[in-house]
């Protein structure tokens, strides 16, 4: 037999052909063959997870070429940006390119935790594959950080100056983790150079790692979840090329106009130059860290900036492993009861959260109060406590009252800490003026 006759009628198939499968063979390596149809309903997963992949190739690429015209060095970063902008072709269109997918990128990665969270797609077998969805948010975070001081312009410099000093609350080692994570006491040459080299080869190697290794425990799970759960008869199954594949390119052309309109239309920002010498008043953390520093104004620092963002974080990571009787997987906020206890929660942390800001800034003043003890006590451990019970009272009433179960109990105050969170952070941005007092927008 002539073992080389397929080789040889292959090779006069036309290219196009030849293209043809060898796109195909690549995205059967990414899905199965078939796949069931409940699951291509569009608002199950909404696409973030595929949208969310699209992003982090895009700024892989983009940063590849900013890469070819940025010196990480105080002295020649600005002005090398200056350069991108002014004077290579497309610089200012593919530096707003991975600017705006940056910001795009953290956002849709967190609505995808809160997708799979409300769906319930945390328990077994997908549990292990939660652990690594919570850390790679939390890597795509500290890539937007590092990447946050790159341009060395004026609100960078301060926001990462703010970021990095919430370490040397750390007891005992926060000292020396921020001067480990500057280079040095200061931000400077060092610094600029550790995050360079952080954010363009060590986080995103380390990302694409457990990329790879969160899709493959996704296929191995038998996909996405089914709406529905075990509710859902529905055991039709059909290829998906076309009819997963398609839908994910609709997708993706839609996020790539939206982000390309955008990038024509909103340049990058880019701040007077770097000067060490003055700082801005307020100076304010990037974006997703103005939570955190608005707790650092009602809280002891080593309770707003370490101990709160802990426990939220070990929480995370615990939920999927504790003793549910029921679990719905697939069912959108655990059931109806839970989409009521859902909206309940956050309307409530939309109204009590700006209350509880407004009352720090008037009239609680538990340090004042209790002059006596110690600043971490008095203005740290008393008012977590007693937001604390407060929490757990909260739960109990809804327990008490709707007869709630332990998942719609986890998915009520799992949705109080974000709402709360987001309040804050938006409280951050439009109403901290200087020395982080409380200004009207218009006033900043």
């Amino acid at each position: 037999m002539d073992t080389s006759r397929p080789e040889k009628q292959n090779s006069y198939f036309p290219e196009s052909i030849r293209t043809r499968k060898v796109f195909k063979n690549l995205i059967l390596h990414i899905h199965p063959v078939m796949v069931r149809g409940a699951t291509l309903k569009f608002n199950h997963t909404f696409g973030l997870g595929g949208m969310t992949a699209l992003l982090f190739i895009l700024q892989v690429l983009t940063g590849i070429l900013l890469r070819f015209a940025y010196e990480p060095f105080p002295g020649k970063s600005y002005d090398s940006i200056l350069h991108l902008q002014n004077k290579v072709l497309f610089g200012q269109f593919v530096r707003n390119i991975h600017h705006w997918s940056g910001i795009f990128l953290v956002i849709l990665a967190f609505l995808h935790l809160l997708r799979v969270f409300y769906t319930g797609a945390f328990h077994l077998p997908r549990r292990s594959n939660w652990v690594i969805g919570v850390v790679l948010l939390i890597l795509l975070i500290f890539s937007n950080f590092t990447g946050y001081l790159l341009p060395w312009d004026q609100i960078s410099y301060w926001a990462v100056t703010v970021g990095t000093s919430m370490l040397e609350y750390l007891p005992g080692i926060g000292k020396g983790l921020e001067s480990l994570v500057r280079g040095g006491t200061d931000l400077g040459p060092a610094t600029l150079l550790i995050f360079y080299n952080f954010h363009t080869s060590i986080l995103p190697l380390t990302i694409v790692i457990l990329m790879a290794f969160h899709f493959w425990k996704v296929r191995k799970a038998g996909g996405t979840v089914v709406p529905g759960g075990i509710s859902n008869t529905d055991k039709t199954f059909v290829p998906v090329i076309p009819n997963l594949v398609a839908k994910e390119l609709v997708v993706a052309l839609v996020l790539l106009a939206v982000l390309f309109i955008m990038s024509i239309f909103m340049d990058a920002p880019l701040h007077d130059r770097a000067d060490p010498g003055f700082s801005p008043n307020p100076a304010k953390a990037p974006w997703y860290f103005l939570g955190i520093q608005e707790l650092l104004v009602h809280f002891h620092p080593f309770v707003g900036a370490i101990l709160i963002p802990l426990i939220f974080v070990a929480g995370l990571f615990y939920f999927p492993f504790a003793n549910y009787k029921t679990k719905n997987t697939g069912v959108w906020f655990f059931s109806g009861k839970g989409r009521m206890i859902t909206l309940w929660s956050a309307l409530l942390a939309i109204l009590i959260t700006p209350l509880l800001i407004l009352a720090d800034a008037w009239f609680l003043h538990f340090d004042e109060w209790l002059p006596g003890l110690p600043e971490l006590i008095s203005n740290g451990l008393i008012p977590l406590t007693l937001t604390l019970l407060s929490l757990v009272g909260y739960l109990w009433i809804l327990k008490r009252k709707t007869g709630a179960s332990r998942m719609e109990l986890l998915i009520s105050l799992f949705t109080i800490l974000v709402v709360s969170y987001t309040v804050m952070t938006f409280a951050g941005i439009w109403f901290r003026g200087p020395g982080m007092s409380l200004v009207w927008p218009w006033k900043l």
